[in-house]
């Protein structure tokens, strides 16, 4: 046998092999998501909230990133990032920092100040019990109750030290998998707040009804969110649904009804790395609307 035709052989034996016996394409972070000389920095500061009303008894960790070219005599636009502990971090998934530092020096993006936030947790009632997660709660959950989270507490706390703007257009919210459909739900629940959504591995599947939005966007009136999805064909198939055609549906959904969307299909499973490796070009399509000064 020719080695061409050894090829053609060991191709098609991989295509008919599940995907987690396939090696994973080797995704690999660009010139954007590293640091570059001569671009300035922004600034990171950690803090705790525990002063919840909307979700009462919880504490969790924040972050504040501000762009080095913050000027607070000019309104900054924001951007919400779920799960944030795992965004901030400049050698986690998606090296948010540094690519903001990056775009935002090249007049890609607009100066944009980052919220970093984790879910909550109710810490343990008595010496020897465990700490209770309430991630599933605040991100799988369909209504407002995030939404207002955001809305009622998070934002004029920042509002109170930073000067942003107030219309929809200049926020995005962003979460990988329960926080990915919980970013959409914050903007289709209050599209007058928030119009831009990054979705990583969304789980628009059943753990607590969100397999019902596709077909919501299809029977409801066009909302002013535009909408940036990310998956991967080896992601997640268990008794929730099948996430990357939860994300097809989406997609068709959304296209359907002409919102401004993308889904950019990859090959990973549930994780961040491909999300994180495309994030310069999500960022510059989301905020493509939004001229930076």
């Amino acid at each position: 046998m020719s080695i061409s035709a050894l090829r053609v052989v060991i191709t098609l034996f991989c295509c008919l092999l599940p995907l987690s016996l396939v090696a994973q394409s080797p995704y690999k972070y660009g010139p954007d998501s590293q640091r570059q000389e001569g671009v300035p920095q922004g600034v990171v500061t950690k803090h705790v909230w525990d002063q919840s009303k909307i979700f009462p008894g919880t504490v969790r960790d924040y972050w504040i990133y501000v762009p080095a070219q913050y000027d607070k005599s000019k309104p900054a636009c924001l951007m919400i990032f779920n799960d944030g502990g795992g965004y901030v971090r400049e050698n986690g998934h998606s090296r948010v920092s540094i690519v903001f530092d990056n775009l935002i020096h090249k007049k890609e993006m607009p100066v944009t100040i980052g919220l970093f936030i984790n879910p909550g947790v109710i810490p343990a009632s008595a010496a020897g019990a465990q700490a209770r997660r309430n991630r599933s709660f605040e991100y799988d959950s369909l209504g407002d109750q995030y939404a207002r989270f955001l809305i009622e507490e998070m934002l004029p706390a920042l509002g109170q030290q930073y000067n942003l703007m107030d219309d929809a257009n200049s926020r995005a919210v962003c979460g990988i998998s329960s926080g990915g459909i919980c970013a959409f739900t914050a903007a289709w629940e209050r599209p007058d707040v928030f119009s831009k959504v990054l979705s990583y591995v969304g789980s628009f599947t059943n753990i607590r009804g969100g397999h019902v939005y596709p077909a919501l966007i299809r029977k409801t009136e066009r909302k002013p969110i535009r909408v940036f999805l990310q998956e991967g064909k080896g992601d997640l198939d268990n008794l929730f649904g099948n996430w990357p055609l939860s994300n097809l549906q989406m997609e068709a959904a959304l296209k359907y009804s002409k919102y401004d969307v993308k889904l950019v299909m990859g090959i990973e499973g549930h994780s961040g790395r491909h999300g994180g490796t495309i994030l310069p070009d999500a960022l510059r399509w989301l905020w493509k609307d939004v001229a930076a000064k």
